[in-house]
C-alpha cells in the first residue's frame, strides 16, 4: 500500500513538473497551456500530500481506514484528475475532460478522510 501510494506520487510528481515545463513551452494554444498548468498544480500538490499520507501511515501501529481511504483517494484522483487534464491538452480528446471530475471526486475524498483522521487522531 505505501509503495503504491509512493510510485503514485512519484510519477505523478514527474508528470506534473514536465506538465508544467511543456505548458512554458506550448507555442500558441493558450487552452492547452492552461490545462497543462492546472494538472501539474493539482498533481504535485497531491503527489505532496499523498507523501505527507504516506509518512503518517508508516508511524501508525494499526491500520487506520481513514488514512487509508486518503492515501487511496489521493492516488487514484491525482492520476486520474492530472493525467485526464494532460490528455486532453496533449490530445483534444474531449472525452478526457468527462473523466477529470472523477479525479477531483477522489482528491475531495482524500482531504475529507484526513480531516477525520485529524479529528478522530488521539495524540
Amino acid at each position: 500500500m505505501i509503495r503504491a501510494w509512493l510510485f503514485a506520487a512519484a510519477i505523478t510528481g514527474f508528470l506534473s513538473v514536465a506538465g508544467g515545463a511543456l505548458a512554458a513551452h506550448l507555442p500558441g494554444d493558450g487552452r492547452s497551456a492552461e490545462l497543462l498548468r492546472t494538472g501539474g498544480l493539482y498533481g504535485m500538490v497531491h503527489a505532496a500530500a499523498l507523501v505527507a499520507v504516506s509518512a503518517i501511515a508508516c508511524t501508525r501501529d494499526r491500520r487506520e481506514y481513514a488514512l487509508i481511504v486518503a492515501g487511496w483517494g489521493f492516488a487514484v484522483g491525482m492520476t486520474v484528475f492530472s493525467l485526464s487534464l494532460f490528455g486532453l491538452a496533449l490530445t483534444g480528446i474531449a472525452w478526457l475532460g468527462l473523466v477529470t471530475p472523477f479525479g477531483g471526486v477522489g482528491l475531495l475524498a482524500g482531504w475529507a478522510a484526513l480531516g477525520l483522521y485529524a479529528v478522530r487522531r488521539e495524540r
